[in-house]
């Protein structure tokens, strides 16, 4: 029965995806209207692509924040195994433009093709990997099976699984437990997420709990240089606060919030910074509609001084963006979202502020609020409330921040762990 129950989830999934793999393509052609990174490398999302010259090193890590928070692992290979290839896939532009910014031409970038059989044979015989590291949560059942049949050995680093995803795995059966059970190595982030990937599949003996690789993010040097000139070259003696990576319905709190902050600090500048550049055009329509005076980053040699916003319609700025300001909230956390990288503005010392919503990182939200780096607001209220006593008490902003930086600083260490786990796997090829 079991047997019977594994065979018809397999076909009901192969079927899903053979329709969703069009519909998905449809999608990038039509988002290429717009944002014509869409149109590039579209035969990569089949699995084609050159072939790499010999056996490689594959990390996969999904977007802009993954590929970040993916670099300190990337380069801690790179440097213990020099000769082999490195390729990076991730699904979006963005990520792959962010991949080329840090790594330039010395790595293979491309796009992670769509879960079908034929995509991802082509894809694993282009690319020839000795080992697979997965970041964070990409569970594809054809994937990890073609990885399982060729005896890729794959590592999920800084894995991290919910609740919610781990009950939708589990009534997978076999199509996910048997792909985790075989030739994989967990590197999770908490205990909870160890036991998560226990109960779909993963081998305890090799299930591991190392933390976070965004504790390992280099704070870079050049990027807070890069923040201060910004900051001496644009904004001045301004009061400053940035809202980080922000979505639909986020927007409009944050601009309450800044509005309401405004009748104590009349100078006060926001840097907008929407999580998605297709939205772009919609924040700055929402921006005149409610009569808002502001810049455009990519137009704006200088911020007017009149300006109360700054939009920030461009990519790749974030970390020096955050080092500009005095104040960073972090979006997708005043929607349900789940929050995004709270590490980034706290690793350069800026005290950090969020929503409730950080179902993404609830461990490091917890713990960056108890060791007092960070607050929580709950609303536009809360927010601008927070926001004024910042900016009323710098001595309160300066012990933050440094406490924020703090926190960072004693969580590094899972970059080496986990390239302490990959070396054994290293040593047996896989088959061909």
């Amino acid at each position: 029965m079991r047997l019977l129950y594994d065979t018809l989830v397999l076909l009901a999934y192969n079927a899903a995806v053979a329709l969703a793999a069009p519909a998905a393509f449809a999608v990038a052609l039509a988002r290429g209207l717009t944002e014509r990174a869409y149109w590039a490398h579209l035969g990569e999302r089949f699995g084609w692509g050159a072939r790499v010259d010999s056996p490689s090193l594959w990390l996969h890590a999904v977007s802009l924040g993954e590929v970040s928070a993916a670099a300190a692992l990337v380069r801690a290979l790179r440097t213990r195994y020099p000769e082999s290839p490195f390729v990076l896939s991730t699904a979006t532009p963005t990520g792959r433009e962010r991949a080329r910014t840090l790594f330039g031409e010395a790595i293979d970038v491309r796009f992670l093709p769509y879960d079908t059989r034929g995509s991802v044979r082509r894809f694993l015989r282009r690319v020839r990997p000795r080992l697979a590291i997965i970041l964070e949560t990409e569970l594809w059942p054809n994937l990890l099976a073609e990885c399982r049949r060729r005896g890729i050995p794959v590592v999920f680093a800084s894995a991290r699984l919910t609740a919610k995803s781990a009950s939708r795995y589990r009534r997978l059966g076999n199509l996910v437990s048997g792909a985790v059970a075989a030739n994989t190595v967990v590197a999770a982030q908490t205990a909870e997420d160890a036991e998560r990937f226990i109960g779909i599949g993963a081998d305890r003996a090799r299930t591991h709990v190392v933390g976070n690789v965004k504790f390992d993010m280099p704070v870079d040097e050049t990027v807070i240089s890069q923040g201060r000139e910004l900051r001496r070259e644009r904004f001045g003696s301004r009061p400053v606060w940035i809202a980080g990576s922000t979505h639909a319905g986020e927007e409009e709190q944050v601009l309450s919030a800044h509005a309401s902050l405004q009748g104590s600090v009349r100078d006060a500048l926001l840097l907008l910074v929407p999580r998605h550049p297709q939205r772009f055009e919609s924040v700055a329509d929402l921006l005149t509609r409610r009569q808002i005076r502001f810049d455009r980053r990519s137009l704006a040699r200088a911020v007017r001084p009149e300006v109360e916003v700054l939009l920030v319609d461009s990519v790749g700025e974030l970390a020096s963006l955050y080092a500009a300001a005095d104040v960073a909230f972090v979006g997708g956390s005043l929607v349900p979202v789940g929050g995004h990288n709270l590490l980034e503005p706290a690793a350069l010392g800026v005290p950090v502020i969020t929503g409730p919503y950080t179902d993404n990182s609830r461990e490091i939200a917890r713990s960056l609020l108890q060791r007092g780096g960070a607050v929580e607001v709950e609303d536009a209220e809360m927010l601008a409330e927070a926001l004024r006593r910042f900016f009323a008490e710098p001595t309160l902003r300066e012990r933050m921040g440094q406490r924020a930086r703090e926190f960072v600083e004693a969580h590094r260490g899972s970059v080496a762990q986990i390239v302490e786990l990959i070396a054994p796997l290293l040593e047996v090829p896989p088959r061909a």
